[in-house]
């Protein structure tokens, strides 16, 4: 079953005079359950692709449909509740709030879908204890190690039981060893969960963990290949 359906995608930027072409008639499909990773140069595309995913940016042509849902059209309130809903991020440096506890920025996603304050806490502690900070709830921030606020930022964006991760180079201000251990949190969750990992990465060795990878070059998708899923 289908959850991304990508047809004839476009973004172009107006530029003074010049119209800069950053993503050209994409066509893609990403089944329920993939694990992508999405490489390609600086000004690839790339980071458009996954903005147009994320509904963060609205392509300027084509069509976008999220799990069964074309969401061109519609407002900007909805959007932002179909992000809350349907998508966790994990980025590059984390973005913890370094005031509150790791409890507390897990728990932050619940307050927009109005949740009971019992009810947050219930889910936030079983997210952290899913991503093995179980312990860690009210630390902050600059009491924990890289891989542990990135643990916590998974735990984020798990807790809304939303179908699909969007990781912008999640392992990018990790050491090696950290590294793996948070890709291989991000295969259990994809193979126990049956979550959607879309990862944009620079590394090939962090690609490997991925059964499929689609690569950018001038706004245009120029390879799609399936692989063994490193273990």
């Amino acid at each position: 079953m289908a959850i991304i359906e990508a047809s004839n995608l476009s973004m172009t930027y107006r530029l003074g005079d010049i119209d800069l072409h950053a993503l050209s008639n994409l066509t893609l499909t990403i089944e329920k359950g993939e694990f992508v990773a999405v490489m390609g140069p600086s000004g690839s595309g790339k980071s458009t692709f996954m903005n147009i995913l994320g509904c963060l940016d609205r392509p300027t042509g084509g069509t976008y449909v999220l799990d069964g849902q074309e969401v061109g059209d519609i407002s900007r309130d909805d959007l932002a509740g179909i992000r809350n809903k349907k998508i966790g991020f994990v980025f590059q440096g984390f973005n913890l709030l370094p005031r509150t506890s790791a409890l507390e920025n897990v728990e932050l996603p619940m307050l927009y879908a109005g949740l009971s304050q019992a009810e947050r806490t219930k889910k936030a502690m079983a997210a952290l204890k899913s991503v093995g900070l179980e312990g860690r709830e009210h630390h902050h921030p600059n009491q924990l190690s890289g891989g542990q606020q990135q643990r916590v930022a998974i735990a984020r964006a798990l807790v809304n039981d939303a179908p699909i991760i969007l990781a912008d180079e999640p392992t990018g201000n990790l050491d090696t060893k950290t590294s793996n251990e948070i890709m291989e949190l991000l295969v259990k969750l994809n193979n126990d969960e049956n979550i959607t990992v879309i990862l944009v990465t620079h590394e090939n060795d962090i690609a490997a963990y991925s059964r499929r990878v689609i690569r950018f070059v001038d706004g245009a998708l120029v390879s799609d290949t399936r692989q063994e899923q490193r273990r």
